[in-house]
């Protein structure tokens, strides 16, 4: 089954939603409707670093990305965090996450970015055989406070 990946556009919101929702029950997170309203229109603002493409098979809506650029003190050029991955529990398995991570390494290279990175919880062990065969782990851990 192809997969085609595309930027969003303002009329994709009803779409991308139901795969944001499903992206924040995997996370067992909850975003609420005015940070996601807000991230929304980051999207669509081109003087935001904020991007979300979407994955299509047959003219469905199936997998979502967003990425962000951002500075670094180590490199000339930005670095591309891939914040959020989801496809579909139905589509998982068809190459659609592999597609939406190329299409983030390939913006990245248009704009000159120094390195794509991501997270992941240590117990997504099926993610994980994809992005072991596509990226490199450097063993570092993540520590966070949240504000």
């Amino acid at each position: 089954m192809p997969t085609e990946i595309r930027a969003i556009r303002e009329t994709d919101h009803d779409l991308w939603l139901p795969l944001w929702q499903g992206y924040q029950r995997f996370y067992k997170t909850d975003i609420s409707a005015k940070t996601t309203a807000i991230t929304w229109q980051r999207f669509l603002d081109p003087a935001e670093p904020q991007y979300c493409a979407l994955a299509w098979q047959d003219d469905q809506a199936i997998g979502m990305v967003h990425w962000i650029y951002h500075r670094s003190c180590w490199t000339v050029g930005d670095y591309c965090y891939l914040q959020d991955l989801y496809v579909d529990d139905t589509r998982r398995g068809t190459g659609a996450g592999r597609k939406l991570i190329e299409h983030v390494y390939a913006d990245a290279a248009i704009k000159n970015a120094a390195r794509v990175y991501w997270l992941t919880q240590e117990d997504n062990v099926t993610a994980m055989q994809l992005y072991d065969r596509i990226a490199d782990r450097p063993g570092f851990t993540q520590y966070r406070k949240m504000l």
